[in-house]
């Protein structure tokens, strides 16, 4: 046995089962050591943003880590972006990226890197493993992390600490520490915000949007006038007919500011005080007023669930909650030319029960989290970090987590160009992925930014920088290049018969959607 069997060992013995990988020179031994554990599920993706990405949606939908092998300073750079999504959405990931040996390092090789400083700033955890006797407890304490977090945690392996002879020895599971309960105090403060008559919203995330906690805050919500609130970036949301309705955060600035308006007393429940993406000239950072009271009522990795439940005690709120009733998609499907809300119209309405929605559409896909509460149940997931390039890889790594359900891919393309590698991914593992890809054919939020910024007229340079024509992206060619079947659509009856064939099989399948 080695090193690189023992962190094998370690990840199966807490059912990490799944390595979502981009392996080079210092990590073969990790590769030839989980080419001997065949209950390890290794999955290539052609670019460490797809790695990551993947592991990101994985870890949404199973709630545990999928591993992920990077290689060296730069491998881990190639992800850092949806690191930086995946610890925005408190996502479960264990990180393992190779390093030179120990003692090849004062050499200073052309890939030696500040391994450490690249990765802080994009996790939640980090430690740096020495020996090989090091290893399984640096892997179980990264384990820990991901899971009480839960967040990202990023680990090393160096060359020679994979390499090193290790005697055999018993691998147990890793106990967890139970979550934290919220205080007494906090409890208190929030009962009394709900009984003082003034205007109280609660911003939740987490296990909060899970049927159990939805169902609970809907009970409070009846029973109180409490108002639901979820962040402008949803990590994942249990969604659509039956399930308790929540509001969104809208994304624009003015938007935003009007939403909250009225909120006198905010309860975060593991969440931050709601902000504009960007600074903008004239415009507030705070989307709710001055003058609102912001109470923290439970903070990330505290026990979200067991608070809702609190209050609802505490408050008797024993009310069934209001539910989202069919009928909210009633009108047909129109014919004509698509445009961003017909393709997202024709999504909800057609959206098959258990399906799991990954939303990177952007800007083309602000209204469908409203439409879509009018659609079959279903989970959704989105974008939360703002770093592009989540979609097609996310909705993999969903896929690997619930093969048993249709995953539906809604992605903006010039995002979409950013890991355009995971459609490969897609149909190496023929994973049930429907990608939407909305072609509008530019960087169309980035025209919303320019006027938002006061720019309302701007010429060829930055017209140049913010539309993807000469030439347009042929999305449809590009797939079929990667081994996913694919049509495009111009119209709606076009788009409508795409759908239903594609939803109807199985495997991966792309639509360009023009829009």
């Amino acid at each position: 046995m080695n090193g690189a069997d023992r962190l094998c060992d370690v990840l199966l013995a807490n059912d990490i089962d799944v390595c979502f990988a981009n392996p080079g020179t210092s990590e073969m031994h990790f590769v030839a050591a989980l080419d001997r554990k065949p209950k390890m599920r290794c999955v290539l993706g052609l670019f460490e943003g797809v790695v990551t990405g993947a592991a990101d949606g994985y870890g949404r939908m199973a709630d545990k880590p999928a591993a992920t092998l990077l290689h060296l300073g730069p491998g881990l750079a190639n992800g850092l972006a949806n690191l930086h999504n995946a610890r925005r959405a408190r996502t479960p990931m264990l990180n393992v990226v190779g390093d030179h040996a120990t003692y090849h390092l004062q050499h200073d090789a052309p890939l030696t890197s500040d391994i450490a400083s690249l990765a802080r700033p994009m996790c939640h955890w980090y430690a740096e493993t020495k020996t090989p006797e090091d290893i399984a407890s640096t892997t179980a304490q990264a384990y820990v992390a991901a899971m009480t977090l839960p967040g990202v945690a990023v680990m090393t392996l160096p060359g020679d600490a994979a390499w090193g002879d290790l005697a055999p020895a018993p691998v147990e599971r890793t106990p967890l520490p139970a979550l934290p309960h919220v205080s007494a105090d906090a409890i208190r403060d929030a009962v009394a915000a709900l009984r003082s008559g003034k205007r109280v919203a609660m911003l939740m995330t987490g296990k909060a949007l899970r049927t159990e906690g939805l169902t609970i805050a809907g009970r409070i919500a009846a029973r109180t006038g409490l108002r639901l609130l979820t962040p402008q970036s949803i990590n994942r949301i249990e969604h659509g007919i039956g399930r308790v309705p929540v509001d969104k955060v809208p994304y624009p600035v003015d938007q935003g500011v009007e939403h909250l308006a009225d909120i006198d007393v905010l309860l975060m429940l593991g969440t931050q005080v709601p902000v504009a993406f960007f600074a903008y000239p004239g415009k507030p950072g705070r989307l709710i007023r001055d003058d609102c009271e912001v109470q923290t009522l439970a903070r990330p990795g505290d026990d979200l669930v067991h608070a809702l439940q609190w209050i609802a005690d505490e408050v008797g709120a024993k009310e069934p909650p209001r539910l989202v009733q069919p009928g909210g998609l009633a009108d047909a499907l129109q014919p004509g030319a698509l445009t961003a809300d017909s393709v997202g119209y024709a999504v909800a309405k057609l959206l098959p029960e258990g399906a799991i929605v990954c939303d990177e559409a952007v800007s083309s896909g602000r209204k469908f989290f409203k439409l879509s509460e009018n659609s079959a149940p279903h989970t959704y997931l989105q974008l939360t970090g703002g770093a592009i390039g989540v979609g097609i890889p996310m909705a993999a790594g969903a896929a690997v987590a619930c093969p048993d359900r249709k995953v539906i891919g809604l992605q903006a393309d010039g995002s979409g160009m950013y890991t355009v590698q995971g459609l490969w991914t897609q149909a190496r593992e023929n994973l049930d992925v429907v990608t939407v890809v909305f072609a509008n054919r530019s960087y169309a939020i980035l025209h919303g930014e320019m006027r938002n910024v006061g720019v309302n007229q701007f010429g060829r340079n930055a017209a140049r920088m913010l539309n993807l024509d000469e030439p347009f992206l042929d999305w449809v060619t590009m797939a079929r290049g990667m081994g996913v079947e694919g049509g495009r659509a111009e119209t709606m009856e076009d788009f409508e018969k795409l759908l239903r064939a594609a939803l109807g099989r199985r495997g991966p399948f792309l639509i360009e959607a023009v829009i």
